[in-house]
């Protein structure tokens, strides 16, 4: 089956790297337009705009794509699946409309509220006067989001309510919400859907501070570990069946089916479990843990999903290893940019049989791999317990070397315990 990915991420060379482990030959696979990580181990179109409808479904045409599978979200707001569903390709991905449960986080209220799905309160805000009453009304901690894609960071949730109305200035064009804070803990869910019904992967818990101790601004994640030894019997099943079915039902009434991985970010609260967020796509950096466990064929379940033959899908299995992940990101991530470094001891990092290392942000210049700013790796480790696993990931990072790089000590340190 020849596929197309589309993005360029550390989530998409998990994904390259999940499909080949799982069955996928490496010469069916094209990632457009990948990075220098993903080119050793696939054919790249670097040239390719994942952004472009026209453009990308003239390629899969061209190619006699199969299945496309959209990694990030901006090619789902811009339409991408339609055009290439529109000529007959089965496409891992939602359309631009149902995208919005991701786009518009108003939109993703209002269907949680039709769904009878429990959330959080929210206020709708267009001007900073309205800001600066909704945060009043709730009343700190503050929790602020923009209501369009801002890549990762368009969520504050601070003490300091002028730092809150700062970051509502920042995003105030296209709109604000303000919600209660939700205290508890977070926990990251995929479901696969193909329009009618889903299928659950595993959970897994993301880190989106910078720092260690939840400390520093938020960013789009510094860490993840799967699976949560600590959540209640059935959770699963409650969240499938309160949460991830209702709003999949109510997709397909407002004429919007959902096709493709309903992302469940949620937070476990003395009052039951919460939706704190919806997004349209796999999550990074939790997908290179969820899909690191993966034992059942990914082509498989995505291609059924993209077909609505999900029923006819076994259910999927995971190994009995547990994985976490660990981000290194580059000088002054998530403030400030960096210039282009090299990055030197990958081999001896990955020598370790216990390692993968999923590259985000990374090229070839002049002979040698660099970083190109941002979240620039992530350091995937298995293993029987979360201590073991630690333990690869941490030597493996110490052997890694990039100028004014940074990373969290503590992932996963709780549950090693």
């Amino acid at each position: 089956m020849k596929i197309l990915l589309l993005g360029q991420g550390a989530r998409e060379h998990a994904i390259v790297k999940a499909l080949i482990r799982t069955g996928t030959p490496a010469a069916d696979i094209t990632v457009a337009p990948g990075n220098a990580g993903i080119a050793q181990e696939v054919h790249c179109e670097p040239g390719l705009d994942p952004n472009n409808p026209l453009e990308v479904t003239n390629f899969a045409l061209q190619h006699k794509v199969e299945l496309a599978i959209i990694g990030p979200e901006a090619p789902l707001i811009a339409g991408v699946s339609d055009a290439l569903r529109a000529q007959g390709i089965a496409v891992f991905g939602p359309s631009q409309k149902a995208a919005q449960l991701e786009g518009s986080k108003s939109f993703a209220k209002e269907v949680m509220s039709a769904a009878g799905v429990p959330t959080g309160r929210a206020h709708e805000c267009s001007t900073l006067e309205e800001v600066a009453n909704a945060l009043d009304d709730f009343g700190a901690p503050y929790v602020v989001k923009a209501d369009g894609l801002a890549a990762g960071k368009g969520v504050i949730v601070t003490d300091d309510r002028a730092a809150a109305l700062a970051h509502a200035e920042k995003f105030i064009d296209m709109g604000i919400l303000v919600e209660e804070f939700l205290d508890g803990p977070e926990v990251s869910l995929f479901f696969l859907s193909d329009g009618k019904g889903v299928v659950a992967l595993t959970p897994a818990q993301d880190f989106k501070r910078a720092f260690d101790h939840d400390k520093g601004p938020n960013t789009g994640g510094m860490g993840a570990y799967s699976p949560l030894p600590w959540l209640p019997a059935n959770f699963v099943e409650e969240v499938e069946t309160t949460i991830a079915m209702p709003v999949i039902q109510e997709m397909d009434r407002l004429g919007a089916p959902f096709v493709g991985l309903l992302y469940c970010g949620l937070i476990l609260t003395e009052r039951g479990v919460r939706v704190i967020e919806f997004n349209a796509r796999f999550g990074d950096p939790e997908t290179q843990v969820v899909l690191r466990r993966l034992i059942t064929s990914l082509s498989g379940l995505l291609y059924k999903a993209a077909t609505g033959h999900l029923e006819t899908s076994a259910l999927p299995e995971f190994s009995k290893d547990v994985a976490i992940t660990v981000v290194l990101a580059s000088e002054g991530y998530p403030d400030s940019g960096a210039p282009n470094r090299p990055i030197h001891g990958l081999k001896d990092a990955e020598a370790d049989a216990h390692i993968e290392v999923c590259h985000a942000a990374t090229a070839e210049q002049d002979g040698e791999l660099v970083s190109t700013g941002g979240r620039v790796l992530s350091v995937v480790a298995t293993n029987r317990t979360f201590a073991h696993a630690r333990k690869h990931a941490y030597e493996a990072l110490e052997k890694i070397h990039l100028k004014g790089s940074h990373y969290r000590k503590d992932i996963a340190a709780k549950v090693a315990e």
